[in-house]
């Protein structure tokens, strides 16, 4: 059984992979429908989240730039691959359930979840000029049971996802589709399962496998590349992930993210029980550096 009194009120429940469940009227039964097809526009605005203009994020971006640069990278999908190489390298995967931080502080704290490094990487994207915009999807917390075998109890009964998608060429490009055509950096094949478990995330796993939530007839069944079977609603797309949880809340309550954070924010993804296995000193805890030295980063 599935924890639902950390999770937030919502305007609906689920009834299985792929399928919505309306807010019932007064005195009537809800009733199932699908998912919404309204199509988001997408932008190159800075949010709340994305904050652009803030220092830390002028100076990530304009190190991916320069990486870049130095990598011969000539179009935005390549030089979106290059910053999705450096936030693997150097924003530490844990499981912060704060959907709503903003992009300078976790390149501040370097460490974030999958839904943060994402956000990062959106950031780099709208820097570049490249518009974005969020897939909502409500996901099954089993999914997330391999990486909290212990805790299945207090495993959200469902999981919010923003998944990002980058107008590349006129066409909406996934996350997961950014690395399509791009041999893998590492000496393992693409087809390679994605297993939600050990030290890989949906994050780093996007880089060296398909991901796909729709089950199209490539990866259909049981492939590798096949996550159909956890989504459970499709929210539709929105402007930015700011818009996103605004409309439909975060994974948690607000009490349960207030208890949860300060140990799941540095809960290493995939390093087991112990939240203190990486090493070095908490950014949290360190004085803030300046607009001078961030710039540096």
């Amino acid at each position: 059984m599935t924890s639902r009194l950390l999770m937030p009120v919502r305007p609906f429940r689920t009834t299985g992979p792929g399928r919505a469940r309306t807010a019932p009227t007064v005195g009537t039964a809800p009733t199932a429908g699908t998912a919404p097809t309204a199509e988001a526009a997408g932008t190159t605005r800075g949010t709340a989240i994305l904050d652009l203009a803030h220092p830390r994020v002028v100076a990530f971006v304009g190190r991916v730039r320069r990486a870049a640069d130095e990598r011969g990278a000539t179009t935005d999908r390549d030089r979106l691959r290059t910053a999705h190489g450096i936030i693997a390298a150097t924003v530490r995967p844990v499981y912060s359930v704060e959907d709503l931080r903003r992009v300078s502080r976790t390149l501040r704290l370097g460490r974030g979840s999958c839904s943060q490094r994402m956000a990062v990487l959106e950031a780099v994207a709208r820097s570049f000029g490249v518009p974005t915009r969020v897939r909502g999807l409500l996901v099954d917390g089993a999914f997330w049971y391999p990486r909290f075998p212990k805790l299945r109890p207090f495993v959200p009964e469902e999981v919010l996802l923003a998944w990002p998608e980058f107008l590349l060429d006129g066409t909406w490009v996934p996350i997961a589709e950014l690395f399509a055509d791009a041999e893998p950096a590492a000496p393992v094949s693409r087809a390679g399962a994605f297993t939600n478990s050990g030290a890989e995330t949906l994050f780093e796993a996007v880089a060296r496998t398909g991901v796909d939530w729709d089950a199209p007839a490539a990866c259909a069944g049981a492939a590798p590349c096949d996550l159909s079977a956890h989504l459970r609603t499709d929210l539709g797309r929105f402007t930015s992930r700011d818009e996103l949880f605004a409309r439909h809340g975060q994974t948690l309550c607000l009490p349960a993210r207030t208890l949860a954070e300060p140990l799941l924010g540095r809960w290493n993804a995939g390093a087991g029980a112990d939240p203190d296995a990486h090493p070095g000193a908490d950014p949290e805890t360190a004085p803030d550096p300046d607009a001078r030295a961030s710039s540096a980063a």
